[in-house]
């Protein structure tokens, strides 16, 4: 139907309506008359459609209420009375996003789908949860998802033993209280709410909106309630639909069923409040900081000494300036946003630190700039500040570079042309619009407009627009904060010591109450929902999925100088490049170098060009140009996988010949002596795989497992994990005496891999893009006679424990399925979402108390069992190891099978970026695979009974069976564990 300004449509008005080509759409604001709800219509074409609802929530102190509840809102609710309805969801639905997220100031319930009866569902069960959730009837959701106590006996305690303060340890567990202690062991995390508190200090942004896992356990489940009923109101929200909607059917649905009927709740709540002689609840509001300046703020924290950072942040105005913003993070970019930047290079070579990391934090009433150092010591954490204000301030009196600054301007433009941000289009929309609405009624659409910013961005090169930011953001701010994050190794554990003398204090009574709360939240978890509440859950059948979706087939052409996959995928004007050299032709001893080479190509001069020159041509010309290394597998047999190294470049299609010429000269050109620049590069790769390992630690132990049993684990531990973690560290310890050597072996893996005839090119965009491309010969012009001579090592199981410094553990265990005969089936894929939503789940996330949880299979043989941020170990390998007694009495009812198939075969289908699609297309056709493959593995799915999937349990228990298992994380934990792993300080390098 046709909305127009003043439209009125079933209780919303229609209070503006804007075109928005950023979104090849048309942007309708509205207003709920009856309840003062906002509401943001984004109409397009899109079939992944979206709906989103947020609300302001403003935190008064570190408990992480905020965080607590959008965890909970989600346990339950009046109209689906199930414990887990988000994961039923995930479990049943067509959805493409699912999630809830947390905010420093705002909390945002968003959901997708490319099926309108399937989104009206998602809306329908989210609506219910945060207006009527089951937490005012059930203090077990506020135990399981924010904290509670749990008292465990000691070791040595008789079986049997009573729970008294000599036979027992007090422990806090919960969701949120482990996911936190697991954010917080990353110091730049730390160093960044810091900084907001150094900045912000009489307003809610002083406050770590996630909890912290000191505050965290002084929230009282009255306090919780309280914060939900204050701020989860329909006058506090905003809503954001997204897509090609039936919008009059998405109104009706939504007035009728939730906006009016909630709208009298609350006022009648209002009323009741009143006549109690009480003031109606209201949400609380946001407020400005008044300027401060605070200087040389130490945190200390126990991490490793390799962790210390130190960081500067600079409030760059007020969110009602969002060209301002959008500047800001381009002149970071300009002049911090890679090695050759003028100021980090400036900063680098005097020696403040080995990284330095520059951004934006916006979405806040007050957005700021960070600029971060990490890899100090002590006596460079001063020089931060001078130092960066000494090379902004030559750079603003000499004057801009145009052409940096237009090269950075250049590349957001390709950013926002991509539109890659990982989720749903209407979901990104949603984050976007809430940077300027949250704050002014009057700005829905601010910040989702970008093209008139651009070219008012443009102009202002020429009337020294940027040289002016720089000079109030850096030179004449007066709100600006420093803080340093100091390694620090306490002499007794805070948090220990608090629960040893709360148990010693407690008396029967209180030892009592806390073991009958455990017991009650035993009972809830491990209760089965009851027939009628899993009947209240909205279902899709098979017969809602649509066909599988049609892909463009590859073109094999033979006739170009390099033989290419083409690609004819629509990609909105932009053209990817990638091109695929042959390692075969490496040793094995030659892997970890290989990986040093994609580090560091394009970093460098070459023999036409400064590193900075590069640098700029990179940023102004193309929209990426990264090089790395891929390993490739067969899906039916493990024999030896094939190693290439990959050139990665995407553009805008006017600018197709820089795909040629730029990745070449890289490639031919580039100046390997350059010893300096390459150990910047190196310790900088060091810094985040030593903070990755302990935020990301199930990826590195799941890769490390991997090597266990197969060979692309063991080439992918030369290449990226932690055999190369210490090659590298090895190599920057003896860095002045490995130099030459280094350049020299760069410089011949180059001339011995980068050979045309070693190469197989990828290219997707359009005829006349493809023709630019190759009329700007892009061949290298030179061949090789090397033969292949990879000769992989075979695996072998060692499981192995890796110190880091965290307070949480990751643990995963892994196996090939190719060891075990039997090609791949669909049925996997069904298995592993069940396996994934209902028993691991309820075992390791539920009970266990660990942030995440999953076990995934690839018809590349790997499958693996992961829990991430997990305060178990030995715990969590017995539950892996129970999965395959679960999948043998797998049982579902005929409704949660056809739920289990019907999200199975959506997340197959869901829309992915045109990148995404072509990187996937090449993995198939490098690893032998047919297109008809991925069609027979979904109509698999589609077919999969319960009788398959319990099948597959014998498989599981092969696969838990070789203990297969590697963890990361907490010191206490691993040595606690009494699973013989070996233990190694990572780190520290040290093993026994």
């Amino acid at each position: 139907m046709q909305l127009t300004i003043g439209s009125k449509l079933h209780g919303f008005t229609v209070e503006d309506a804007q075109d928005l080509s950023e979104i090849n759409g048309t942007a309708f604001v509205m207003r709920h008359e009856e309840s003062g709800a906002r509401l943001l219509f984004l109409q397009n074409d899109d079939g992944n459609k979206s709906f989103s609802i947020g609300f302001r929530t403003p935190p008064k102190d570190d408990t992480g209420v905020f965080h607590i509840l959008e965890h909970s809102v989600l346990c339950g609710s009046r109209k689906f009375p199930v414990k887990e309805p988000f994961v039923d969801l995930l479990k049943t639905s067509m959805q493409t996003f699912l999630n809830a997220m947390t905010f420093p100031d705002k909390t945002l319930y968003p959901v997708a789908s490319t099926n309108e009866r399937d989104l009206l569902n998602l809306m329908d069960v989210y609506l219910d949860a945060v207006f009527h959730p089951t937490i005012y009837s059930n203090r077990s959701v506020f135990e399981q998802e924010g904290w509670h106590y749990e008292l465990r006996a000691k070791d040595g305690a008789a079986e049997n033993a009573p729970l008294d303060a000599r036979n027992s340890e007090l422990v806090y567990n919960g969701v949120v209280f482990n996911e936190m202690k697991g954010a917080l062991s990353n110091p730049s995390s730390v160093l960044f709410d810091e900084l907001q508190l150094a900045l912000f200090p009489d307003t809610a942004y002083a406050f770590e909106s996630g909890g912290t896992p000191q505050a965290i356990p002084s929230l009282t489940y009255e306090g919780y309630l309280d914060e939900h009923r204050r701020h989860y109101r329909l006058d506090n929200s905003y809503t954001v639909l997204y897509g090609n909607l039936d919008i009059d059917r998405v109104l009706s649905f939504l007035d009728d069923a939730y906006f009016s009927p909630v709208s009298r709740e609350e006022a009648e709540a209002d009323r009741s409040r009143v006549d109690q002689g009480l003031s109606p609840l209201r949400p609380r509001e946001l407020h400005r900081q008044a300027p401060v300046v605070r200087e040389d703020i130490l945190r200390a924290m126990d991490t490793a000494p390799e962790n210390a950072c130190v960081g500067a942040a600079f409030v760059i105005g007020d969110f009602s300036d969002p060209a301002r913003i959008l500047a800001t993070d381009i002149l970071l970019d300009a002049l911090m946003g890679s090695n050759e930047a003028p100021v980090k290079r400036a900063l680098l070579d005097a020696g403040v630190a080995a990284e330095i990391v520059a951004y934006t934090a916006d979405s806040l009433l007050q957005p700021f700039a960070v600029v971060e150092a990490r890899g100090i010591d002590g006596s460079t954490s001063e020089r931060l500040v001078p130092e960066l204000r000494s090379a902004v301030t030559r750079l603003v009196e000499q004057g801009f570079d145009r052409e940096l600054v237009e090269a950075s301007l250049s590349r957001s433009e390709f950013v926002m042309r991509e539109h890659n941000f990982g989720m749903a289009d209407g979901v990104a929309h949603a984050m976007t619009a809430l940077c300027g609405w949250l704050y002014d009624d009057a700005m829905p659409t601010a910040y989702l407009r970008y093209e008139e910013t651009f070219s008012q961005l443009r102009a202002g090169l020429e009337t020294g627009y940027f040289e002016d930011l720089a000079r109030s953001l850096f030179l004449d701010n007066d709100h600006w904060a420093k803080v340093e994050v100091v390694p620090e190794t306490p002499d007794t554990d805070i948090e220990k010591s608090e629960l040893a003398r709360r148990n010693a204090q407690m008396g029967d009574e209180e030892r009592t109450r806390i073991i009958e709360a455990e017991q009650a939240l035993r009972t809830f978890q491990t209760a089965d929902d009851s027939p009628e509440a899993k009947a209240s859950l909205p279902r899709l059948t098979l017969d809602d999925i649509g066909s599988s979706p049609v892909e463009p087939p590859i073109e094999l052409d033979w006739k170009t100088p390099i033989t290419t996959l083409r690609h004819r995928i629509e990609t909105n004007r932009i053209a990817y490049a990638y091109r695929y050299f042959d390692a075969g032709v490496l040793s094995f001893e030659d892997l970890p170098y290989l990986s040093v080479l994609a580090m560091v190509l394009g970093k460098l001069a070459t023999d036409s060009h400064s590193a900075a020159e590069i640098d700029t041509l990179v940023q102004g010309k193309l929209g990426n140009l990264s090089f790395y290394a891929r390993v490739f597998e067969l899906p039916e047999t493990q024999g030896d996988p094939e190693l290439k190294l990959v050139a990665s470049a995407s553009a805008l299609e006017e600018n197709a010949h820089w795909l040629a010429n730029l990745p070449r000269e890289v490639m031919l050109e580039s100046d390997f002596g350059d010893a300096a620049k390459i150990k910047d590069i190196l310790m900088q790769r060091k810094i985040d795989m030593e903070q990755d390992f302990a935020n990301s630690g199930h990826l590195y132990a799941s890769e490390r497992a991997r090597s266990y049993y197969s060979k692309a684990g063991v080439l992918g531990e030369q290449l990226g994990n932690v055999d190369f973690y210490l090659f590298m560290k090895d190599l920057l310890d003896n860095f002045d005496q490995r130099a030459d050597d280094l350049s020299k072996r760069l410089r011949a893996l180059s001339e011995k891999l980068l050979n045309d005839n070693l190469c197989t090119v990828s290219f997707t965009g359009s005829d006349a893009a493809y023709d630019a491309f190759w009329k700007a010969r892009p061949a290298l012009g030179r061949t090789t006679q090397e033969e292949t001579r990879l000769e992989i090592p075979e695996p072998s199981v060692r499981n192995e424990a890796f110190v880091v410094p965290s307070d949480v553990s990751y643990t995963a265990l892994g196996w090939d399925s190719r060891l075990m005969g039997g090609a791949y089936h669909g049925a996997w894929s069904v298995a592993s979402r069940a396996l994934t939503f209902d028993y691991l789940w309820n075992e390791v996330r539920v009970k266990g108390g660990a942030y995440g949880v999953g076990f995934k299979t690839s018809r590349y043989g790997n499958m693996r069992f992961y829990s991430y941020r997990d305060p178990h170990i030995d715990e969590t390998v017995e539950r892996f190891c129970g999965a395959s007694r679960w999948l043998d009495g797998f049982d579902p009812s005929p409704e949660a099978m056809e739920g289990f198939k019907v999200s199975t075969v959506a997340e197959m289908d869901t829309p992915i970026k045109a990148r995404q699609l072509v990187l996937r297309q090449d993995i198939e056709f490098f690893s032998r695979c047919k297109p008809e493959d991925r069609a027979r593995i979904r109509k698999q799915a589609l077919e999969t009974t319960a009788h398959d999937v319990r099948a597959l349990a014998p498989y599981v228990e092969q696969m838990t069976r070789h203990r297969a298992v590697c963890t990361f994380g907490n010191r206490d934990a691993i040595e606690a564990s009494g699973m013989g792993m070996t233990v190694v300080d990572l780190l520290g390098s040290s093993s026994r």
